[in-house]
């Protein structure tokens, strides 16, 4: 109980403090005119009130993430709340703020725009492949789970109910992507705002009532989870730091972030945006992963049943709330992928444009972009429902994905700060230290090079040992590589971007 409540506090003081910190850094400037005003299209750049604009931003990138994430990373134990609190201070919140204000400064720009600019065009190329194939993988997850849940509470054993709830999720989706934000996101998000905080404050005074917070483990470094000893990824490091993403770090956020940093007033505003949004969804995560330790109490127990997500959040929910108060808890949680979803292809239609210079005040032109989107997700879609397994491998895809697009955005943003002369030490820690994480999970974990590692070494211990010693390696060569860039920071080339 007491982890959970410091923990909690922590992330309220680091906004305060780390957060300022940051804004520092980065030196806003106030009287610089934005994107939304200077741009203005009616349908991307729409200038709107940040506390609008913060409600978007956290429900875009509160997607499954932070809750299914949580549930999952649970297993570890407490050292889930460990990770949430520093990886989203320290990491997320950074990340997404800084990406966020750099879009501001470049008109609106994507994350692969951002990336190319201060990190060369060879980076460029592949960040605008690798975010739209992200966004996409993102779109597909965040039509099953939504869907999966509606079943599980509603309707657990019909099928043609779990069709009908993805064709008319797909449908909302088309129309979000192409519609001005202002006038269906914009609208429809405070609704879908009000179910999440309903879930969030209703789970978390119901823990306290019931006097089940007192199951929740207090903070220690030791690995809760019973298969540690036969599991290779049931260590925590790196596999703790990929299921939990959107709860401490995701680079999910830096396609979502550039949204409102075409619709905000003013740099003052970047803070309460972008920063503030991430820690909301550190504390959803922390709320999560406090509900499943409390109400299922299988933490570090050899054998016992782990429900699923969608179960875990469905029992939870009206166990604690009733009826009525679980289905608003359920929507809540549906909301939140539902959400990202939208915004996901949203992003990955304006990622395409930027690379191509195309304009989207058209209508038409839209069309021209969203349609192939909707084709090639539609068929992942089809792909996913064929089974659990497909579903699974196109999860963890996206998880992996997901941390390594973060990864490379605290590099550029690194990049930015040598460049310009501020301090780059903000997002270069945190950068190799995703280094070593996206890098040890790519050679440990079974869905990516694991198999073959293991093949070569003969032991899934030899395996972790050579993955982690790799992850190592490659945050220090690309440490190393970015010396020069210190170097520059001392001559101060590049010059601060400046919207006038």
């Amino acid at each position: 109980m007491i982890s959970f409540i410091i923990g909690v506090v922590a992330l309220i003081v680091g906004y305060i403090i780390y957060g300022k910190i940051s804004e520092k850094i980065f030196v806003i400037k106030p009287e610089a005119r934005t994107p939304a005003l200077r741009i203005n299209d009616g349908v991307d750049f729409v200038a709107m009130d940040w506390k609008k604009a913060l409600l978007i931003q956290l429900l875009n990138i509160a997607g499954t993430g932070p809750i299914f994430g949580a549930i999952a990373g649970a297993l570890f134990g407490p050292a889930a709340f460990a990770w949430i609190v520093f990886g989203c201070i320290f990491a997320g919140a950074v990340h997404d703020y800084f990406v966020g204000m750099l879009s501001v400064r470049n008109d609106g720009a994507s994350i692969s725009e951002i990336v190319g600019k201060y990190l060369g065009k060879g980076p460029l190329y592949i960040m605008r492949v690798f975010s739209v194939v992200l966004l996409i993988f993102v779109g597909v997850v965040f039509v099953t789970t939504p869907a999966q849940v509606l079943q599980t509470m509603f309707a657990p054993d019909s099928k043609t109910f779990y069709y009908i709830v993805i064709v008319c999720i797909i449908a909302y989706y088309i129309l979000a992507t192409i519609l001005p934000i202002d006038k269906l996101i914009g609208r429809i998000y405070p609704i879908f705002g009000a179910c999440l905080f309903i879930m969030a404050i209703g789970l978390t005074v119901m823990m306290f009532v019931t006097g089940e917070i007192a199951k929740v483990p207090e903070f220690a470094f030791t690995n809760l989870r019973p298969d540690k000893g036969t599991n290779i990824m049931a260590h925590v490091f790196p596999f703790l730091f990929i299921t939990i993403a959107c709860g401490a770090i995701s680079g999910f956020h830096a396609t979502q972030s550039p949204l409102m940093a075409r619709c905000l007033k003013n740099e003052t505003e970047g803070r309460k945006v972008f920063y503030l949004a991430m820690i909301l969804e550190g504390i959803i995560a922390m709320i999560w992963a406090a509900v499943t330790m409390a109400h299922f109490n299988h933490v570090g127990v050899a054998g016992a049943a782990v429900p699923t997500a969608p179960v875990v959040v469905t029992t939870a929910s009206t166990d604690y709330m009733g009826w009525i108060g679980g289905i608003l808890a359920v929507f809540g949680v549906v909301a939140c992928p539902i959400t990202s979803g939208d915004t996901a292809f949203r992003s990955a239609r304006l990622t395409i444009a930027d690379a191509m210079k195309y304009n989207q005040k058209p209508l038409v032109n839209r069309f021209a972009i969203a349609i192939p989107l909707f084709v090639i997700g539609t068929l992942l879609v089809l792909f996913s429902l064929q089974s659990t397994a497909n579903f699974n491998i196109i999860w963890r895809y996206f998880s992996w994905s997901n941390q390594t697009l973060a990864t490379i955005g605290l590099w550029a943003v690194s990049a930015y700060l040598a460049k310009t002369g501020k301090n780059y030490w903000l997002t270069l820690l945190p950068g190799a230290f995703m280094t070593v994480v996206v890098t040890s999970y790519f050679f440990a974990a079974g869905e990516c090079l694991g198999p073959l590692v293991t093949g070569v070494t003969g032991s899934p211990a030899v395996t972790y040992t050579v993955a982690v010693a790799v992850g190592l390696a490659v945050a220090v060569v690309l440490t190393v590589l970015f010396i020069p860039l210190i170097g520059i920071q001392q001559k101060n080339t590049l010059k601060d971007e400046f919207a006038a």
